[in-house]
């Protein structure tokens, strides 16, 4: 693994939010001044590829990454974006009910909560009590 990717890959495993790549790249550029986001992109897809890292296609417009490739579901905030894990088991008993009820042969499920995350909630609450103006 070359000194880039393995920059990448850290920079991923301490995030809690799911960065996307132009986020990855701001991060890893403080270590590797001279990393180009083409780099970046291309640490992705191959630490993606390779299954040391989850690309997530969620809700949102750009992709997201994740280090924690074991099934586990995310949360997204409508407002600001942010994407977070949700710390439940899988439910698992749906795709057997899937497979059950259809013809295909489920490999597995995808589950995405979105809601506003604690930040923009009270930012909102805040903006409701005559933080807001009328226009």
């Amino acid at each position: 693994m070359t000194r880039q990717r393995q920059a990448v890959l850290e920079a991923l495993q301490r995030s809690e939010v799911h960065p996307t790549a132009d986020e990855v790249y701001r991060i890893v550029r403080r270590r590797l001044p001279q990393i180009s986001l083409g780099t970046v992109y291309r640490s992705l897809d191959m630490l993606s590829e390779s299954g040391l890292i989850r690309a997530l296609e969620l809700g949102g417009a750009q992709k997201r990454f994740d280090a924690k490739t074991h099934p586990h579901y995310h949360a997204r905030c409508l407002s600001c974006g942010r994407v977070e894990d949700v710390p439940i088991e899988p439910a698992i008993a749906m795709e057997r009910a899937a497979r059950r009820a259809t013809d295909y042969t489920i490999t597995g499920h995808r589950l995405e909560f979105v809601g506003l995350c604690s930040r923009c909630t009270t930012e909102e609450k805040g903006a409701g009590k005559g933080g807001r103006q009328a226009g």
